[in-house]
């Protein structure tokens, strides 16, 4: 993907959650949402401790396409637990990042989520 392709592909993942989230959704709020999914609890009462363990399901989740992850399961409570299979490689700020929010694009397209009404969206298909 060349950089105006990851752009634009960034800035369609960013509308498609502030479509739903409001305006201003950060990344760690994309995180955070991605967790929230992933653990399927819908609208709980998280602790803060709760609340940074959503953010590592989403991590979890987002990495385990490039290799670095594995789900093993739930736990009795619901909660997806991962192995680590690779050690991510040390990357400067910007680029793990970068990694992020390739991650991000990736499962936002891999979930077939998207701001296209579902009507508009089979006229696509159909063409």
């Amino acid at each position: 993907m060349n950089n105006s392709e990851y752009k634009r592909a960034w800035n369609e993942a960013v509308s498609f959650f502030e479509t739903r989230f409001g305006p201003g959704i950060d990344i760690d709020g994309i995180l955070f949402l991605i967790g929230v999914q992933e653990l399927g609890k819908g609208k709980v009462q998280l602790s803060k401790e709760e609340k940074t363990d959503v953010i590592h399901v989403a991590v979890c989740t987002l990495l385990e396409p490039y290799g670095y992850y594995e789900f093993t399961g739930t736990d009795p409570e619901g909660w997806p637990h991962f192995k680590q299979t690779m050690k991510l490689p040390h990357l400067r700020p910007l680029d793990q990042q970068k990694l992020i929010k390739e991650a991000i694009i990736d499962y936002v397209e891999s979930q077939k989520l998207s701001n296209v009404p579902d009507s508009v969206a089979k006229q696509e298909r159909i063409k």
